[in-house]
């Protein structure tokens, strides 16, 4: 998934693992970026009487660059902390919540907003309530109208948000990690079988999400809002992190874990699926903890990624000048190490300059498009990925492509991509709740209630 376990350790801590990071010129609103963040994935919505919720002992931050270093210049940090109500029931709510205030709903959380810039660190808000999880149609009978109380304006144009939201990725987890397998190509596969449309793997799934829409002001180096996407004062970076204390022990007399010690991260995320696909195994949980701007070391797996080699050996004969391609892909580097520079895409540039680091690039002087194109800037939408990332964005088919070839002429003029690199897709799409117009943009969460678990086959 976009990092949804996308590494041994981090897989076990599902508290602190990022799934998905998102940085766009809101649509309703283009005088703002929203940022977006969502964590622990995969959450059954049927998951009583301990529904999920942020880890009081986490730290969720928001990282953006605007000085061309990768580095830090921004951080917006989210920390939480939850209340009990009534330590005499096992009950997550002993009524309808109707209101975030309700006292029926037993185990509320607040959270505090800070940001760091420039060695200083500045409470935005604190105490802002979340909204509950989506019980069901009794206890959250009108959950569009708790969530909507949740969306808290902070000051200075800011809005802010943290929460349960449906999750708007998806892709065919089933198929493509059963041998590299594309459901609608089964048919070309070294072991094929009947093509067929791909199935969302998130499908009835929900995330806990952060996010925040702020002025592009309040975000670009110079506190200006640039016009001309050659401006490189128009480029920010963007990337999501998660920090837990170095030492974590059981407290039986509080009955919960606490931390000691200094604050460690232990996942981040920046580009959909960079540590998911291209970074192996044995180094994913270090790359974890480490920051974009050491991601030099990582460049190999860019420039020769382990996919490219795995496309015509399963699909055979379907990629022949992909096989035969043997130059480091300047195009991948480019794309998710350094942005594109001016001249490669008429009109349009995401340069960071020539530090490589794993991170989305947003150009906020590239306004929004009236009419989205999931599949970005390579179909010719220069206000979707890799231009940061939309929440409709199919960043699936947009990486599986790029890998099988398709962006390489924007390098290498004399490659002719194979005819398959502009038709490979899994074949999903978002099959939750619908996107909302405005902030926070992803749809409300699937409810208890409602959910109605799948079957599964062993053969």
């Amino acid at each position: 998934m976009s990092s949804h376990r996308e590494a041994p350790e981090i897989s076990k801590d599902p508290v602190a693992d990022s799934t998905d990071t998102y940085a766009f010129v809101s649509p309703d609103k283009p005088d703002t970026v929203t940022l977006v963040a969502n964590f622990i994935p995969l959450q059954k919505p049927d998951s009583g009487p301990n529904f999920y919720e942020f880890g009081d002992d986490v730290r969720y931050e928001i990282h953006v660059s605007n000085s061309g270093t990768a580095e830090s210049d921004i951080i917006y940090r989210f920390t939480f902390r939850t209340r009990i109500r009534n330590d005499k029931t096992f009950l997550y709510n002993t009524g309808q919540i109707t209101d975030i205030g309700d006292e029926t709903w037993n185990r509320p959380q607040f959270y505090t907003l800070t940001q760091v810039q420039n060695g200083r660190t500045r409470v935005l808000a604190e105490d802002l309530p979340c909204p509950p999880v989506n019980v069901g149609k009794r206890s959250t009978p009108d959950y569009a109208a708790l969530a909507q109380q949740a969306v808290h304006p902070i000051g200075r144009g800011r809005t802010v948000f943290a929460g349960q939201r449906a999750d708007a990725f998806h892709v065919d987890l089933g198929s493509v990690f059963d041998l590299g397998a594309l459901r609608p190509f089964n048919n070309a596969h070294l072991i094929p079988l009947a093509a067929m449309d791909g199935i969302n793997s998130v499908q009835s799934y929900n995330v806990h999400t952060i996010a925040l829409q702020v002025p592009i002001r309040q975000l670009t180096r110079n506190r200006t809002r640039p016009s001309d996407p050659l401006d490189e004062d128009a480029v920010i970076g963007v990337w999501s992190t998660a920090s837990r204390r170095k030492a974590r022990m059981f407290d039986a007399k509080k009955g919960r874990y606490v931390g000691k010690g200094p604050w460690e991260q232990v996942s981040r995320l920046g580009n959909p699926l960079f540590n998911e696909v291209i970074v192996p195994m044995a180094e994913k949980d270090v790359w974890n903890t480490r920051p974009p701007q050491g991601d030099r070391r990582y460049a190999k797996y860019v420039t020769n990624p382990e996919l490219q080699a795995l496309l015509p050996f399963l699909y055979p004969g379907v990629f022949p000048n992909l096989e035969a391609y043997a130059k480091p892909r300047a195009d991948l580097r480019a794309i998710l190490l350094t942005g594109l520079p001016e001249g490669v895409v008429p009109g349009f540039q995401n340069y960071t300059g020539t530090t490589r680091a794993d991170m989305l690039r947003l150009n906020v002087a590239v306004p929004p498009t009236a009419q989205p194109d999931k599949l970005g800037l390579v179909a010719g939408d220069a206000a979707g990925f890799p231009n940061g990332r939309r929440i409709g964005d199919d960043v699936v088919t947009i990486e599986l492509r790029a890998i099988a070839g398709l962006t390489i002429p924007l390098v290498d003029p004399s490659y002719e991509p194979d005819g398959a690199a502009s038709a490979v897709e899994d074949g999903t799409s978002n099959t939750n709740a619908p996107l909302l117009e405005e902030f926070p943009y992803l749809g409300l969460p699937g409810g208890g209630y409602q959910t109605q678990p799948g079957t599964t086959q062993a053969s």
